[in-house]
Order: structure tokens, then sequence, then C-alpha cells
């Protein structure tokens, strides 16, 4: 490998830096977001006395997917107040 290629590569991986940690934080948000929502399952089965056994695996995603729209539509809502409230906005008036 050529002394040009070998910097060329190193550029290119400097320039997608920002591209790679933007896609680790996407992922690591999904995951905890997941974790939520497998944890609101688990609390939405127990209060009708079920069990994850008690679904198909297609059933379970179906619950879980719910749950994470719940959750994100709940983070935009408290986004927007925050930023309301940055804004000497009140959200209530």
């Amino acid at each position: 490998m050529s002394l040009k290629q070998i910097i060329k590569d190193n550029a290119n991986k400097a320039f997608d830096y920002p591209k790679l940690k933007s896609n680790k934080l996407k992922e690591a948000v999904s995951f905890k977001i997941r974790e939520k929502a497998v944890l609101a399952t688990k609390a939405r089965l127990a209060e009708n006395h079920k069990t994850f056994n008690d679904y198909t695996d297609e059933q379970l995603e179906v619950i879980i997917a719910d749950e994470e729209r719940k959750i994100i539509d709940d983070l935009k809502t408290k986004s927007l107040v925050v930023a309301l409230a940055a804004l000497g906005l009140n959200f209530f008036v």
C-alpha cells in the first residue's frame, strides 16, 4: 500500500468520525428506548396477569412497538415544553 493511499484512507476515516459517532448515539438511544419499552410491556402484562409466554413473538413485537411509540411521543412532548420554557413561553396558558 502506498503512502498516498494510507493518507487517503486515514483522511476518509477522520471525515467519517462524526457520522460514526452519530450512528452510535442513535443506536444507544434506540437501545435505551427499547429497554424502557420492554419494561413497560412487562408492567402492562403484569397488570393483566399475563407473561411473555402467553403471546407469540409477533404479538409481543407489536406491544413493544406500541410502548416505544408512547415513549417517543412523551419525549417529543417534553422536548417541546422545555423548548417553550427556554423561550419564556408558558405552554399551559
